[in-house]
């Protein structure tokens, strides 16, 4: 677990522990590490999981599906990032997401029904995961809330310019790269990629945005009557 300790010092999750109180807290909540290939379920929705994942390399998708493969993507976890901890939290929870890998990626499994307990070795550090395990689904209600103000716009235009907008405000910027590929953009906003690369072409024609790929360039015109409305 040394190797990982430089990531997991910059996660959310070990924020204010030294590198000895992360890999005691990893041997507490017996952390173990799984390699797994681009397209392969680390959770299945209808399961139930008393772990959660920790992306170490490459990255994931926390998916809905339903039974004729349409799928909507809630969050792409990278390096760094954690996934399932809701369920996994909630005793008896089944859940209703999936996880799959989104490329070749290594995963730490902790079980976090061991931080709800008393820690048997009595860690001074325990309390302080514990409200870094809040802090990490605090954030994750916020990055859903995102998602739900997305979607619920009326049209594929109005879903794209939330987005783009939450994006570049996030990111400090006009300019700036989006972690989705076409198909998985669509995806996410619940929309249809063929309807989302009109909508794409007819911004770009109309001088809102410049893109390439997943690169997105926002132009925000002074002139009230053209500009986009974010």
């Amino acid at each position: 677990m040394k190797k990982y300790l430089p990531i997991l010092k910059n996660s959310p999750f070990f924020t204010g522990l030294t590198d000895n109180e992360i890999l005691s807290i990893l041997h507490c909540v017996k952390a173990t590490t799984v390699s797994q290939k681009r397209d392969f379920y680390i959770f299945r929705a209808g399961d139930s999981t008393e772990v959660m994942g920790l992306v170490v390399s490459g990255c994931v998708l926390v998916i809905q599906e339903d039974l004729w493969g349409h799928r909507n993507i809630l969050s792409k976890c990278h390096t760094g990032d954690f996934f399932g901890e809701p369920y996994a939290a909630s005793p008896g929870a089944v859940l209703n997401v999936s996880v799959v890998a989104d490329t070749d990626c290594e995963i730490i499994l902790l079980n976090v029904q061991r931080l709800l307990i008393s820690c048997p070795t009595a860690c001074e550090h325990h309390q302080k995961l514990i409200r870094n395990l809040v802090s990490v689904l605090a954030n994750k209600i916020l990055i859903l809330n995102d998602k739900i103000t997305h979607v619920g716009k009326r049209t594929t235009r109005d879903k794209l310019l939330s987005y783009l907008s939450t994006e570049s405000i996030r990111h400090s910027s006009l300019s700036f790269d989006i972690p989705f590929d076409r198909q998985q953009l669509a995806d996410y906003l619940c929309i249809d990629r063929a309807a989302m690369s009109t909508e794409i072409s007819k911004l770009q024609k109309e001088g809102f945005i410049k893109t390439n790929r997943n690169h997105f360039e926002l132009t925000v015109c002074n002139n009230s009557d053209s500009e986009i409305k974010m």
